[in-house]
């Protein structure tokens, strides 16, 4: 019975979501929901930023269908809902940087609050419980921040904060090996809501859409609660403190890596720029597809790297995961003075304005046709009468 009811409960949140997406999509334009190419972003014309927000509709109704909710889940989806909100007004107003830390921070304090869930240790480590204390609240505001803006950061070609997701939320269930249904049933909604936008934005069907901040944010912050309260609530944790870092180590350790390059080059740790994981591959060469393919098999990866060392003496797990931190944040560095130091591999320029595609004959073209047309007519003042014409 408990199955069947999760299984509808998903269902519902897939079909919402593709009917959101649909709706969404006739609106976005003139909410000003679209993205434009600029110099970081080289996508072709005005693509809608509304498959964050179908999906989390699609979460709020498969949770209706669900009709066991909790306060932990009320709560999460409330505050949740707010950081939607204001990721949808930063797509259309391009918000500071304080203002949404702002209010995610709002958001943590709010969920501590009402719930209670926190951070409060970081597990049994080197045959001891490292409890935090009243560093505990600050620790929580800390994580969750990071994990959101980690999916945010992540959210740079087609379909890769979405699939790091699903990869997250299957790493989470293979972790737990008996599933505990109350404690994911949110993050199984979120990856049945998931499923119609990657197939649009990744042009399986339909025209594209793309995540938006509204999405990336409130996928980092459901990922980032779950994991909390998965870890932390109850005498017998479901998840180990360092199961959590490997469950959602991509993002983790990409953000760390870009943080300390920035850093280190004086500049803002916020500040955006192409010096991601995913933009250095593709300078490199490769192309969006197989970067998707070889980073989600990355992150699939190292959530089994965590699985083996997790069998391992305790302390083996923190000490692993140190040392692949280690190795990354060292390796991207080097790659990117590398790239920085090489010229860039042109990309091909987005296609002319077609006739299928405009409805009407380029500029160009039709300029070519008026020539053609005044060179005919001065050819044939040139001939003059054709022959017989005076003897009529």
């Amino acid at each position: 019975m408990q199955y069947s009811r999760i299984l509808i409960a998903c269902l519902t949140a897939a079909c919402v979501s593709a009917v959101a997406i649909a709706i969404l999509y006739r609106f976005a334009e003139s909410w000003g929901l679209v993205d434009r190419p600029d110099e970081r972003k080289h996508h072709v014309g005005h693509v809608p930023l509304i498959g964050g927000l179908a999906a989390f509709i699609g979460v709020l109704a498969g949770t209706v269908i669900d009709g066991q909710p909790h306060l932990y889940t009320v709560t999460l989806l409330a505050t949740a809902a707010v950081l939607a909100a204001v990721g949808a007004l930063d797509d259309r107003f391009d918000l500071s940087v304080r203002t949404r830390l702002l209010v995610q921070t709002a958001a943590v304090l709010t969920m501590v609050a009402v719930t209670g869930v926190q951070i409060h240790t970081l597990g049994h480590l080197f045959g001891q419980e490292f409890e935090l204390g009243v560093f505990g609240i600050p620790l929580t505001v800390v994580a969750v921040i990071g994990l959101l803006n980690a999916f945010n950061m992540m959210d740079g070609i087609d379909g890769l904060a979405g699939t790091l997701a699903l990869v997250s939320i299957g790493a989470i269930i293979m972790y737990q090996g008996q599933p505990q249904w109350p404690g994911v049933i949110v993050l199984v909604l979120l990856a049945g809501a998931l499923v119609p936008y990657l197939a649009v934005n990744l042009g399986l069907v339909g025209k594209k859409i793309f995540l938006g901040d509204a999405g990336s944010m409130v996928i980092g912050y459901m990922l980032a609660w779950s994991l909390i309260h998965l870890s932390q609530s109850g005498p017998t944790h479901e998840l180990s403190t360092m199961d959590v870092l490997w469950c959602v180590a991509l993002p983790v350790l990409d953000t760390l890596a870009v943080m300390v390059r920035r850093i280190r080059e004086g500049k803002s740790p916020f500040k955006p720029d192409r010096g991601h994981v995913h933009h250095m591959m593709m300078r490199a060469g490769l192309g969006p597809r197989t970067t998707l393919v070889a980073l989600v098999t990355l992150a699939i990866l190292l959530a089994l790297t965590g699985m083996l060392t997790h069998s391992l003496a305790p302390g083996s797990n923190l000490l692993a995961f140190g040392a692949i931190t280690v190795i990354y944040v060292t390796l991207m560095g080097r790659v990117w003075q590398k790239l920085q130091s090489t010229p860039a591999i042109p990309t091909l320029a987005p296609p002319r304005p077609t006739l299928e595609t405009t409805g009407r004959l380029p500029s160009n073209v039709v300029r070519l046709q008026s020539s053609v047309t005044l060179l005919s007519s001065y050819g044939k003042k040139a001939q003059g009468p054709k022959r017989g014409s005076a003897a009529k």
